[in-house]
Formats: C-alpha cells, sequence, structure tokens
C-alpha cells in the first residue's frame, strides 16, 4: 500500500511537471533605419526643358538677289573675323552700277550744260534746278548701287561657327535670305527655355540654375538668369527665359538638349523641414504620416506636406528639424512598436545648403 502511493506521488509531480507551459519569449526589435529631418528652401525648385545656343547668332544674308556663286564653309566650320562666306554672281550687280554710274555721268553732263545755258539767259532757273536735282538723284542712285555690290558678299562679323547653311550654291535667292547661319564665340553659351505664367512669376534676373545636358549626363553646368520675357509668345503661350552659362570648358554644341533646374528668388524668403522620400508611409493630398524614432520606439505622426522634390519631401507641419524620421522598414510598423535602428543611418541626399 505504501509502494502504490509513492507511485501515485511520482506520477503526480510528473504529469504537473509536462502540464506547465514556458513563458512566452519578447517579440525581436524590428530593425529599421532612420534619417534626419534637416531645413531646406521654402519654394521648389522649377524644373523645365530648354535648346543650348549660342548667346549671339547671325543669319546672315545677301543685300540684293541673285544667283549664288560661291559658298565656301559648311555647318560646323570655324571661321574667322573678316573671312568671305559666300558671294553672288557679280554679273548683274555690276551691271546695277554701270548703269547707276552712267546715268549720274549724263546727269552730270546735263547740269553742266545747263549752268551754260542759264549764262547765256536761254534757260530759266527753275529748269537749271530740275537737272540740278536730277544730278543729285542719279548721284544717291549709284550709292546705293556700288552698296549693295559690296554686300554681294557674306562676310564673317565675327570668330564664330557655323550653325546652319539652308542655301545651296548656284540656287536663286531673294534679298534678305539667310545662306548662313552663324554662332559668335566670344559671347559663350546660352540656354533658351519656356516658363508658364505662374512660373515666370517667381524668378528674378540672376536667379542660380543647374543645367545638365542630354549628351553630357555626368555634366551640372551653373549658370544664371540673363533674360525674362515681358510678354508670353503667342503661339506657345510661355514665358521665354535665357540662361547664361559660367565657366564652361566643353565641346558644346548649339541646339543641344538641356534640363534646367531653377532656384526662384522665393526659395531664400522662409524654410521649410525636408525628410526623405522613403520616410513617408501613407499619404492623401496634402496629408500623410511618417513614423518618428523616440528613444526605442516608432511613433506614428501627422504631418502636412507642401511639396515633393526629387531629394525629398517638404513639410509645413509636423516634424521639426534635427528629429529622426524612419525609412527603411516604416511600411511594416505599428505604432509604438520596437525598433533597432541599424548603424548605418540613411542620410537625405539633396542639395538644400546649397540652394539656400
Amino acid at each position: 500500500m505504501r509502494i502504490f502511493a509513492c507511485l501515485l506521488t511520482a506520477i503526480t509531480v510528473v504529469l504537473a511537471a509536462c502540464s506547465e507551459t514556458p513563458a512566452e519569449a519578447p517579440a525581436p526589435a524590428t530593425p529599421v533605419r532612420i534619417a534626419v529631418a534637416v531645413v531646406g528652401p521654402a519654394a521648389p525648385s522649377i524644373r523645365t526643358n530648354g535648346i543650348l545656343a549660342n548667346k549671339d547668332e547671325f543669319r546672315l544674308s545677301f543685300k540684293v538677289g541673285g544667283v549664288v556663286k560661291r559658298i565656301s564653309v559648311r555647318e560646323g566650320d570655324t571661321v574667322r573675323k573678316g573671312q568671305r562666306l559666300a558671294e553672288l554672281e557679280q554679273a548683274e550687280v555690276s551691271a546695277q552700277v554701270e548703269q547707276a554710274r552712267q546715268a549720274h555721268e549724263k546727269a552730270v553732263r546735263g547740269a553742266d550744260r545747263g549752268e551754260r545755258l542759264y549764262a547765256d539767259k536761254v534757260i530759266s532757273l527753275e529748269q537749271l534746278q530740275d537737272l540740278r536735282t536730277q544730278t543729285a538723284v542719279t548721284q544717291a542712285a549709284l550709292a546705293a548701287a556700288e552698296f549693295n555690290s559690296r554686300y554681294a558678299a557674306i562676310i564673317a562679323p565675327r570668330d564664330g561657327t557655323v550653325l546652319r547653311r539652308p542655301i545651296e550654291e548656284r540656287e536663286v535667292v531673294a534679298a534678305g535670305t539667310p545662306v548662313v547661319v552663324l554662332g559668335a564665340q566670344d559671347r559663350g553659351f546660352v540656354v533658351r527655355a519656356g516658363l508658364a505664367d505662374r512660373e515666370i512669376m517667381q524668378i528674378k534676373l540672376n536667379d542660380t540654375v543647374k543645367v545638365r545636358l542630354d549628351a553630357l549626363p555626368e555634366q551640372v553646368l551653373e549658370g544664371h538668369i540673363t533674360e525674362i520675357a515681358s510678354a508670353a509668345d503667342l503661339q506657345s503661350g510661355m514665358f521665354q527665359i535665357e540662361v547664361t552659362l559660367q565657366g564652361v570648358d566643353l565641346p558644346l554644341k548649339s541646339g543641344l538638349v538641356a534640363k534646367i533646374d531653377v532656384n526662384p528668388a522665393s526659395a531664400a524668403s522662409g524654410s521649410r523641414v525636408y525628410v526623405p522620400i522613403g520616410a513617408i508611409v501613407a499619404g492623401n493630398g496634402r496629408r500623410a504620416s511618417v513614423f518618428v524614432l523616440e528613444q526605442d520606439r516608432a511613433r506614428r505622426r501627422e504631418v502636412s506636406v507642401a511639396f515633393i522634390e526629387s531629394h525629398g519631401v517638404a513639410l509645413s507641419a509636423g516634424v521639426t528639424a534635427g528629429e529622426h524620421v524612419i525609412t527603411d522598414g516604416a511600411l511594416y510598423l505599428e505604432d509604438g512598436e520596437q525598433v533597432a535602428v541599424d548603424a548605418t543611418q540613411a542620410t537625405l541626399s539633396t542639395d538644400l545648403s546649397a540652394r539656400r
């Protein structure tokens, strides 16, 4: 009987030990990365596309019409000031000069004869004055013909590069038709672009601009706005601006496509807090949410979005500069969840300090 009691006690102890549930281990902290909210410009940059061009472009043409005798340059050629670029056949032009000269000489002879006849009381003073007027008219016509003959050839007004040559030799051209388009080298390059009405109101002369060319994607060029149109283009409705590039030592070509990033003057009128785009976990219009690190906990916070830039999101409320927001891992967090910050802290990749 005593043996049975001992066995029963042992079985009871074993069953009790087996029925005990082990204590649950605490959930591990969620690994995340963070970034520091920084201060940046109050207004977004203005981005658009433009065309690279020489600051000065000359559409050179003949003063008179005629047959093109020779064009001595091709597109892309470098020319010097005073170099002869093209010329007309001179036969017709020379004939016009000779015709004007003969008419003037005839008028001079007539005027001389009139002076003698007037001295002999043969003609009236009015008739003599008509002869004098005819002489002056023919002299002016001769000067015009000689002037036109000098502009029957195209001479380079500046050092530059031939951008376009729309006319070929032996073609008949009218007076004023562009034969050679020359880009001057001494004034450098500009980017011409169009802005919408609400954008044009934000910029001022000398606003800084960053320029990137599709042909040279690794190069970032600096420039300033040097011209702002006072009226919109009738066809496009856009306001034209001109950006002058500075310190450029690259093999640039007129006509290259450029992407410009204008830092408007209004951007320096105040400041906003910027966070990485990866910190935004939910959004609806201007309202969004981020997780802010408080000790080892992720706290969900509502924020107001002012605008979105390529390098981050500008906030008008919700986060202050210097606070740490969660980026990587934020989409999987719950409010108040314990987190473990990765040693490789994320950074807000931006040039905000340079824009300010």
